[in-house]
């Protein structure tokens, strides 16, 4: 029976709530598909900083490195987080550095709009086409958020500069277009790639190095956009666009402006990948306004582990029972708070978990 090691980090506001049902869901899985997990929860966020007095506690970053992939729930709490020096932060000094130090150089973030929530699409129906599929593919560990200098001055008077630094290599460009170009050949074989080369060196590089790497993928139809024209193209035609690839901080922007085309945020999961150990998160924040109230919405959580099974842990078909039972969960008209529609059964997120439970645990074969 094969084994795998999941550390499972909460955080803060939501976090735990979601991280609940998605456990449950593992568990449900682990019983029908013949494999053992062991899951092992850890501090991070404000919960490592009031453990341990910091956001990334030593004995979390130790289980993540032992362990075969991260189940991660959410961090920061906007309420407390400037009460600390901003590099001791949770999204700073723990999401980021997690990334950093297992190399997760590439983000997954499928954003697909069932036909049963159509009517949670901020656009009209007729925009919506046959409807929205799409990948986001955004480059992780490089860009303005890690770049060098980052530092504010003090130029006296009262006057202060910010400096944050884009910076972008050749290789680094490489290896997250090879990411795009391959997710590519296993959909539509259709890659956007966004830059801004007409006004910053980083996207005249972006832009030339796509354009060479894609010499390789003969398959795939490669178009250029300008990341202006990306966010307006999203809501104006989101059909057209099959894989985007994405430096980090457009692909931030964009993901985002993306997710919300599904009607919820709390719809979408993400895999962090490129390093030894995984990581897989819900795309949400810690939404501390539903913080303790069982109205989170657990399906990004639990589609994230779905991704987990099938990215790092290749268990496709438990990979698919969960999406399946996902499906089947919204089919029967069942919804969180975020995503309800007159006619259908508002459940929280307690509740919401345990459909997906059964339909996993009762479904054929």
């Amino acid at each position: 029976m094969k084994t795998f090691n999941i550390a499972a980090l909460a955080g803060d506001g939501i976090g735990p709530e979601v991280m609940r049902e998605a456990i449950k869901v593992l568990r449900a899985t682990e019983k029908k598909f013949g494999f053992k997990l062991e899951i092992t929860e850890a501090p991070v966020g404000w919960a490592g900083i009031d453990a341990t007095g910091k956001a990334l506690p030593d004995a979390t970053l130790a289980l993540c490195k032992k362990s075969d992939s991260i189940l991660f729930g959410s961090v920061g709490l906007p309420d407390r987080d400037p009460t600390i020096p901003k590099e001791e932060r949770p999204e700073r000094a723990a999401l980021l550095r997690l990334r950093k130090e297992f190399g997760l150089f590439a983000n997954l973030r499928p954003v697909k709009l069932p036909k049963v929530l159509s009517h949670a699409c901020p656009l009209a129906k007729e925009r919506q086409g046959d409807g929205i599929d799409m990948l986001v593919v955004r480059e992780l560990t490089g860009g303005m958020y890690f770049g060098q200098p980052k530092k504010t001055e003090d130029l006296g008077g009262g006057n202060f500069r910010a400096i944050d630094t884009m910076v972008y290599t050749t290789q680094e460009i490489e290896r997250i277009a090879h990411v795009a170009f391959k997710a590519a050949q296993l959909r539509r074989k259709k890659l956007t790639s966004i830059d801004k080369a007409n006004v910053l060196e980083n996207g005249i590089l972006w832009r030339e190095v796509v354009t060479r790497v894609g010499k390789n993928y003969r398959d795939v139809t490669l178009e250029h956009q300008f990341v202006d024209n990306a966010a307006m193209q999203l809501v104006l035609r989101p059909t057209q666009f099959d894989v985007i690839l994405c430096e980090n901080m457009f692909g931030d922007i964009l993901s985002d402006e993306a997710a919300m085309l599904t009607g919820s945020i709390g719809m979408l999961p993400s895999a962090s990948l490129g390093g030894k150990v995984g990581m897989y998160e819900p795309v949400h924040g810690t939404a501390p306004d539903i913080m303790g109230q069982d109205k989170a919405n657990p399906l990004a959580t639990i589609l994230s582990v779905a991704m987990m099974l099938r990215h790092s842990f290749d268990q496709a078909a438990a990979a698919d029972r969960i999406d399946s039972a996902v499906e089947v969960v919204l089919n029967e008209g069942y919804r969180t708070a975020d995503i309800q529609e007159p006619g259908c059964k508002l459940v929280g997120c307690k509740e919401m978990g345990r459909l997906v439970r059964d339909k996993i645990e009762t479904a054929k074969g």
